[in-house]
């Protein structure tokens, strides 16, 4: 434990973020599953609306700096490659 009370601070701080971009990490995860489950059952609708949901919660979570700007990209130039190539 630190000793120095700007650190314990500091400790709580980093634990309250770690567990805000783990939900938030989570919920781009759950979006993305949702679409490939639609996606693999043919639902072109719903799968349509999970990949907006996806791609926003993407674009949040770069632009909050909890994933990469590139990784965001590249993820929805993946998912939008799976909507595009879909029948």
């Amino acid at each position: 434990m630190p000793n120095i009370k700007q650190q314990e601070k500091r400790m709580r701080q980093a634990e309250k973020r770690r567990l805000r971009n783990k939900s938030r990490k989570s919920e781009i995860r759950t979006y993305v599953k949702r679409f490939e489950e639609a996606l693999q059952r043919g639902d072109r609708e719903e799968s349509e609306a999970y990949l907006g949901m996806a791609i926003r919660a993407l674009d949040k979570a770069a632009s909050d700096g909890i994933i990469h700007k590139n990784n965001a990209a590249n993820r929805k130039s993946r998912l939008m490659h799976k909507y595009n190539q879909a029948p």
